[in-house]
């Protein structure tokens, strides 16, 4: 049986997100690298690894690694349909999703892990030019979340970016633990 504490390492293996209030031009540049080395960083993750493995749960309890490689898709692409939104209406009230629902769907389970890091890969291409363009009083734009409140794109961009880093690191631990 594991610890409290290895069961909070294996399910936040990059640490639970914390919002850097601190917004500096270069913090922006870095998580904007972030996002745009995301895909190559999923696709190296999961390089070589069988269907079989991909069905692996990464903790008990938990998804897939292919489910987690379909929930980032989904949950990017709201992230970037919610960026959208904040530039081009004021203060938008967003949708959440339900994603244990989502990540049961048939393609959710089942499909090729590859399409939705193909997938991620040209999301992350598109948002990454939005973000370049951005002017800082763009940045300060917001959306209304049901849960966390009004977030700038300033917070919503470390929350995305974390958020590749954190399911990508699910994938690495497992392989580090399995020793594949």
């Amino acid at each position: 049986m594991l610890t409290a504490a290895a069961t909070n390492e294996i399910r936040y293996p990059v640490g639970e997100f914390r919002l850097d209030p601190e917004i500096t031009p270069e913090k922006r540049q870095i998580w904007i690298q972030q996002m745009e080395q995301a895909p190559a960083n999923l696709r190296a993750a999961l390089f070589g690894l069988s269907e079989e493995r991909l069905d692996t749960r990464y903790r008990e309890h938990g998804w897939t690694l292919r489910q987690v490689v379909h929930h980032l898709a989904d949950a990017q692409l709201n992230g970037f349909t919610r960026f959208k939104l904040a530039l081009t209406e004021e203060r938008p009230a967003i949708k959440t999703y339900e994603e244990d629902l989502w990540s049961e769907t048939k393609d959710g389970r089942d499909a090729p892990a590859n399409l939705s890091v193909d997938l991620l890969t040209a999301l992350h291409a598109r948002w990454v030019i939005l973000l370049k363009s951005l002017t800082a009083k763009e940045f300060a734009r917001t959306f209304r979340h049901p849960q966390r409140g009004e977030l700038r794109i300033d917070d919503a961009i470390q929350l995305y970016a974390w958020h590749s880093i954190h399911h990508t690191a699910h994938i690495t631990k497992l392989r580090e633990r399995k020793g594949w």
